[in-house]
């Protein structure tokens, strides 16, 4: 199987049609979706091995979803055709007994045409009323179709009563829809002034984008969105803040002043149907960084790179200094460290001796802003149209910037792949955050008072915000230590010291990376009444634990590949 299937768009109509009979037939809940159950009894009619019917499945739901639409059903046929045949020029693989399985899954065969935009339609089939009611009825587990699926259902009946309860959504993030689940992977590109960030994206995609200006002064001054849509235009941020179908609904918490400084630009593009670009306005440097922004740019960073897959920081061997705007906006990045990629754009401008300088002066200054003693993947090479300078770099030169490409594409094409991992993980990161804000708020509640002092006492609390992030992990223990660790959790907090409660921390896995930051948590938290917030609900604590250590490893265990 190294070659890989013709896509749909080279199969003929005559093929299309029998593909489209064959997945009809497949279907049986027919709702545009192949399960694992679905596969294991159709793909059985091809003869094909356990181990080969393994290898189809694993190259075809490429994305880990746990089912497959009608795009990917047919190159799991063309697969299968290959594997039998091993001729390029594949034809629908032989299926032994398939009238006898029609007749016994469907009862009869389904001969309408196959449409441009099956896939798009099956993905959002069962999953269209997710969000479209407030009842908090609960969904069958046998509806769920996918991963993507089963995390909308745990975020419905779990965690999202936990989140509007204690208001996890005024402080941390926004509620999320149903775009949030179903968005395509996105990339954000950060950097200084012309290190090349738009010309990244034209280069990637072969083409210009509406809206894209570049040159050598600050040509970018807004966030530009550049995905996929029916034809070329660019949309205002206002408009696309209120779309439902769009994931930047959470946006409008910036105001007015930063959406007019957002849009979207949308255009038909093969590698935007798999992937979402996000250019950014260059960071500013010298005396152009005392002029204030008119919104929160370091907030809206913090925004997108919660969102997106994977960061990208863009350097000009000419521009290595690290501004004071610049250490804001890559502080703001924390918590993601994982999705940062540095690329040092440009890099055919110097020769080998200077390149060799410039990485070891870049190297320094990410340490020191970075404040970790790992090293982080530096992509060296020169991300534009035009050929590499041959001349100033030479032929090694040109060799590893080819190689160092090539490796960044790779981890650019390999986004799509990972993308449902990267849902689960950032899901349960999202759970960890809103168990930890939840002992936050119903701590702060308890230690107001119940009559008189109100204001004072807010006040206090609000003052000494990093003693009471301390507590919250002390008195958060007793509703999941067993009785023969309460012992040690008394003697721990008769101490009452700040080095008892970061050693309980570690001890019992409330680990300090999970608290918010305190200077945001308590800029918030002035606008708020304490004493109206929520005493703590350990069965809603509980939920979320249950989900952690249950319900997800077991939605994972329900969509793997059913031939493991």
């Amino acid at each position: 199987m190294e070659i890989p299937p013709a896509p749909i768009s080279s199969c003929s109509k005559e093929h299309q049609r029998i593909y489209k009979e064959w997945f009809d037939i497949a279907d049986s809940d027919g709702d545009g979706r192949i399960t694992g159950n679905d596969a294991t009894k159709f793909f059985a009619l091809s003869k094909l091995s356990r181990q080969e019917l393994k290898q189809v499945w694993g190259l075809a739901d490429s994305k880990r979803q746990g089912f497959l639409d009608f795009a990917e059903f047919v190159t799991a046929m063309q697969l299968q055709s290959y594997a039998s045949t091993h001729m390029e020029n594949i034809e629908p693989p032989s299926l032994e007994g398939l009238d006898a399985f029609a007749t016994k899954n469907k009862g009869s065969t389904t001969n309408s045409e196959p449409t441009v935009n099956v896939s798009a339609q099956s993905q959002t089939l069962s999953s269209a009323n997710w969000f479209s009611s407030k009842s908090s009825k609960k969904t069958p587990a046998s509806s769920v179709t996918s991963i993507i699926d089963g995390l909308k259902r745990l975020y419905i009946e779990k965690l999202k009563p936990l989140e509007v309860t204690y208001r996890f959504n005024d402080f941390v993030s926004p509620l999320l829809a149903n775009s949030d689940f179903d968005a395509k992977p996105m990339v954000m590109l950060l950097g200084q002034y012309s290190t090349g960030k738009t010309t990244f994206i034209k280069h990637l995609l072969k083409c210009d984008y509406p809206g894209a200006h570049i040159g050598p002064e600050p040509t970018t001054d807004r966030f530009v969105v550049v995905m996929d849509g029916p034809d070329e235009r660019s949309v205002p941020g206002n408009t696309i803040a209120v779309q439902a179908d769009m994931p930047f609904s959470g946006l409008s918490t910036f105001g007015g002043a930063f959406l007019s400084k957002f849009e979207c630009s949308q255009m038909p593009h093969p590698l935007l149907d798999q992937i979402t670009f996000v250019d950014t306005p260059g960071v500013l440097s010298g005396e152009k960084q005392r002029t204030q922004r008119s919104y929160d740019f370091t907030g809206v960073i913090s925004w997108f790179a919660a969102k997106c897959d994977l960061i990208l920081l863009l350097f000009d061997p000419h521009k290595l200094d690290i501004s004071d705007e610049f250490k804001r906006v890559i502080s703001s990045l924390r918590g993601n460290d994982d999705k940062i990629r540095v690329v040092l754009n440009k890099a055919d401008q110097v020769d080998t001796q200077q390149l060799m300088r410039v990485y070891g002066a870049l190297m320094w200054s990410l340490g020191k802003v970075l404040n970790t003693p790992e090293v982080v993947r530096v992509y060296i090479g020169s991300f534009n149209d035009k050929p590499i300078n041959e001349a100033v770099v030479g032929e090694i030169g040109r060799e590893l910037f080819e190689k160092e490409q090539d490796d960044l594409l790779m981890d650019l094409i390999n986004i799509p792949k990972k993308a449902c991992d990267r849902r689960i993980n950032e899901f349960v990161k999202r759970a960890r955050a809103a168990k930890i804000h939840a002992y936050i708020i119903s701590h702060l509640k308890k230690e107001m008072p119940s009559m008189m002092g109100k204001a004072k006492a807010q006040q206090r609390l609000i003052d000494s915000l990093e003693d009471e992030f301390a507590k919250v992990s002390l008195s958060s223990l007793s509703l999941s230590l067993s009785l023969s660790c309460f012992s040690h959790f008394l003697e721990c907090a008769c101490n009452c010291t700040y080095t008892a409660a970061t050693q309980v921390q570690r001890e019992f896995h409330l680990p300090a990376g999970d608290f918010p930051n305190v200077e945001h948590f308590r800029e918030v938290l002035n606008g708020y009444s304490i004493d109206k917030f929520e005493k703590l609900k350990p069965k809603m604590i509980q939920a979320v634990d249950d989900m952690l250590a249950y319900e997800i490893p077991e939605l994972l265990k329900s969509f793997r590949n059913p031939y493991e």
